[in-house]
């Protein structure tokens, strides 16, 4: 379920279409992708799936997305405690028994036998190399992440290193990494704290090679009233970061919200 730039290596385990940057943003589709050997299925707002080496990994599952979809986990990362990120009922559905779940301490009530990672930490888990990256705000206002309380993860699997960023500001911490081969990035975060200009300024500064934008609509993860509907999806920032990250670093955007009926 990509759009993005017919640059770097791509190989597909399922059918999906290449859309070019004058197509309408309605040619997103579900379906599988890859990276080498790295079979990558995305969710809602920040669920992913990874699938390597025999191994199904999940980050942030979360109740709405379809799970019938979902491979059972041997290993679940957590990067914040708000209920998008860290919902025990996706986790309890999903997870492999006595498969590891990778926290931030923030996540001890709803995991209590979880990992917890601290931000700059390092380890392997289930047979995977975990780095714990910090993910903070420096602008107060809603939903604020304080430094230390929630995580990014950095993946390496085979050969590829995976970020997933979290729910960050731009820190100094943030535009250090390097040698990253795929990142999952945040935008459109509440109190003007990553907006499309700022997102594609970092995302040159990490410079990875490939780059799926996500967790860019706060207003579509709202609860719903019953009898209500979620809105519809916003792709704002999301042509404008194609277009300025071409060719040097690919842009893939996935579908992160379909509406699941609830």
């Amino acid at each position: 379920m990509t759009q993005g730039s017919v640059t770097g290596e791509r190989e597909k385990g399922r059918t999906f279409i290449f859309c070019s940057l004058i197509l309408s943003f309605s040619c997103l589709l579900f379906a599988g992708d890859r990276i080498g050997d790295i079979e990558i299925t995305t969710f809602t707002h920040s669920h992913i799936q990874f699938e390597h080496a025999g191994k199904v990994i999940h980050v942030d599952p979360w109740s709405v997305s379809d799970l019938s979809k979902a491979k059972p986990a041997d290993l679940i990362l957590i990067t914040d405690d708000v209920g998008h990120h860290l919902d025990g009922k996706a986790i309890a559905r999903l997870r492999k028994p006595n498969a590891p779940v990778v926290i931030a301490a923030n996540g001890k009530q709803v995991v209590p036998d979880g990992i917890v990672m601290a931000n700059g930490e390092t380890r392997e888990v289930a047979g995977v190399k975990i780095e714990a990256t910090p993910a903070f705000d420096v602008t107060p206002g809603e939903s604020f992440h304080p430094k230390g309380e929630a995580n990014g993860y950095i993946l390496t699997l085979g050969a590829r290193r995976i970020y997933v960023v979290g729910v960050t500001e731009c820190v100094p911490e943030i535009r250090a990494v390097k040698d990253i081969d795929v990142a999952f990035f945040p935008m459109n975060l509440p109190a003007a704290r990553m907006e499309p200009k700022a997102a594609i300024e970092c995302i040159k500064a990490i410079n990875p090679k490939v780059v799926y934008p996500y967790h860019y609509d706060q207003n579509w993860v709202r609860p719903v009233p019953v009898g209500g509907t979620r809105p519809v999806p916003t792709t704002r920032g999301l042509q404008e970061m194609v277009k300025a990250l071409a060719p040097q670093i690919e842009v893939r955007l996935a579908n992160w919200y379909a509406d699941h009926g609830r």
